[in-house]
């Protein structure tokens, strides 16, 4: 298989334009957006806006699986507890996400693009160094540079954890009074998990979802190619959800703390472990939720951003 498989623009974008010139235009105003944008700033736009579809879409999901990380019980006793909290609360947290994954996919995809574009450049002619290797390293910078934004996941994860709820009134309220009491640095609290989770998914998605779509059957109109790039995406977020799935206890562990000392990743995942007695099962309570949630966020993720990903580039063309 070619190693160009993590091109995002080949890999899973390859609907013929005859099936998205007719009425394509009309999904995005103005017929010189894609050109105005240019061929950097599609892949940023393009990112964001199915970000913020997916979050909107799946953030009581989201709220579900957090109370069941940060405290292993059970899915139906979250709902309860959410229950409890009321309609009113149950999009509190909304702006730290919203922000953070309008932003972080946005970086994601677009950063991607352009650090594989300048990796590319800069490897000499005959270098023996294979494009896969160029492009895997370009994903690991992408998921690192997500990292920046740590300071919305912290915010999120006080504004969703109840035992909060009387210091902590909203997003901005949060930020300063963190920033006021604690300082810059509190604000990152969490922040080596998120490192270590954020470079190796990055490249096993774009190194993967290539490949997983050349096996799925050959789409021949926008519908098909629109199901294949839901399946894509789907499949990889729900498999990279559960790799990854006990680095975000830790995170959301960390990162319930407000003050105190930084402690090391093992030693948090080490009190988890022992709190939740020993058990796999435990440690991996929300797994299932969290495996439905990034299989639908993922998939809607994937398949919006290659569908404004075409249209864009058919207008600029």
């Amino acid at each position: 298989m070619d190693v160009t498989t993590m091109d995002p623009e080949s890999a899973c974008t390859s609907q013929p334009q005859g099936s998205l010139g007719k009425g394509g235009g009309s999904l995005l105003s103005g017929r010189g957006l894609g050109a105005a944008l240019g061929p950097r700033g599609k892949h940023y736009v393009c990112g964001s806006i199915a970000a913020f579809t997916n979050i909107v879409v799946t953030f009581p999901i989201q709220k579900v699986l957090f109370r069941q990380q940060l405290h292993g019980v059970r899915a139906r006793e979250a709902v309860r507890q959410l229950q409890r909290d009321g309609m009113r609360k149950l999009y509190r947290g909304l702006l730290p996400p919203l922000l953070q994954k309008t932003t972080t996919v946005a970086i994601m995809f677009g950063l991607y693009e352009d650090f594989s574009r300048v990796l590319l450049d800069q490897v000499p002619t005959g270098s023996g160094i294979p494009e896969l290797v160029t492009r895997s390293f370009a994903a690991a910078l992408a998921g690192t540079a997500e990292a920046v934004l740590t300071p919305f996941e912290r915010v999120q994860t006080l504004l969703q954890d109840h035992r909060h709820h009387g210091r902590f009134q909203n997003t901005p309220h949060t930020f300063r009074t963190l920033l006021s009491e604690y300082g810059v640095k509190e604000c990152y609290r969490g922040l080596v998990p998120v490192l270590i989770r954020n470079g190796p998914s990055n490249v096993l998605f774009f190194g993967l979802r290539g490949p997983i779509k050349e096996q799925l059957p050959e789409a021949s109109s926008r519908a098909g190619h629109l199901v294949n790039d839901f399946v894509c995406g789907g499949m990889l977020g729900a498999a990279l959800g559960i790799m990854f799935y006990p680095l975000n206890v830790v995170k959301s562990r960390a990162q319930s703390q407000v003050g105190g000392a930084f402690r090391p990743c093992g030693e948090v995942l080490m009190t988890v472990w022992r709190e939740r007695g020993g058990s796999v099962a435990m440690l991996f309570r929300g797994a299932h939720l969290n495996y439905h949630r990034s299989l639908l966020s993922w998939g809607i993720i994937n398949a919006t951003y290659e569908l404004l990903l075409s249209v864009l580039i058919l207008e600029g063309s």
